[in-house]
């Protein structure tokens, strides 16, 4: 599998991580390839610092040293570490720009999904901002403030916007010969399947401190293919 090399030096190294590729070992499946096994071979030794879901695409962080990883955790975990995320979404909002801050639990029911819960969950907090408006969908840059579980995932779907492709919080299943969709759609969603076959999520770009030299950092990954002929497709649709 190609993963493209966004930077490498002897404290970091920066990944476009390819959709489908586990960040983590699988506890299921502990052949299934993931990102630090194929990067090993050429690499050493690399500490992850961060992880993407299986299904998302975009910029990733890792550390190749020990102390590396514990400067760079520190700053994760001060919120020193800037990320942003492109995601497609069901749906028009009716707002511009949202700052939600619902409480989230992981795992909080029978489909081991993240949860908005007011009593127990953890503080979460997400800024939102439409980027482009595309008939009944959207593009939405989401700038995570908290780091919980699916918290961008479970955000949008508490406001009714579910990423595309995303089944396990309501996004509409696209069928990828252009039939009828098996969720909520509509017949251009259907046709975005086509390209599309993955939760519509993408980590668009990340901003750190290098824990060597102190320099301000600033990576970014271009969309793959899937998402870019998506969008390309719902444009043209859009301006017919």
């Amino acid at each position: 599998m190609d993963i493209p090399i966004l930077w490498s030096d002897e404290s970091l190294l920066v990944v476009d991580k390819p959709a489908g590729l586990l960040s983590l070992p699988d506890g299921y499946d502990p052949a299934a390839p993931y990102l630090a096994r194929l990067l090993a071979p050429e690499y050493g030794r690399l500490w992850m610092v961060h992880r993407l879901d299986r299904e998302t695409s975009g910029v990733m962080l890792l550390a190749r040293t020990a102390e590396a990883h514990r400067r760079l955790n520190t700053q994760f975990d001060s919120r020193q570490v800037e990320k942003v995320y492109h995601a497609l979404v069901c749906g028009s909002p009716a707002w511009e720009e949202e700052l939600v801050e619902l409480p989230l639990r992981p795992n909080g029911d029978r489909r081991h999904r993240t949860v908005v819960d007011r009593q127990t969950g953890k503080p979460a907090a997400t800024a939102l901002r439409v980027l482009e408006r595309l008939e009944a969908f959207a593009l939405i840059e989401a700038r995570p403030r908290t780091g919980r579980t699916h918290q961008i995932r479970a955000h949008l779907a508490a406001l009714g916007h579910p990423l595309v492709c995303d089944p396990l919080y309501g996004g509409a299943s696209l069928a990828p010969d252009g039939e009828t969709p098996a969720g909520p759609g509509s017949p251009g969603q259907a046709q975005a399947g086509a390209r599309l076959a993955r939760t519509a999520l993408h980590a668009w770009s990340l901003e750190c401190t290098h824990p060597q030299t102190g320099a301000r950092l600033h990576f970014a990954a271009p969309y793959p293919p899937d998402l870019q002929g998506t969008l390309e497709l719902l444009r043209f649709n859009s301006s017919r």
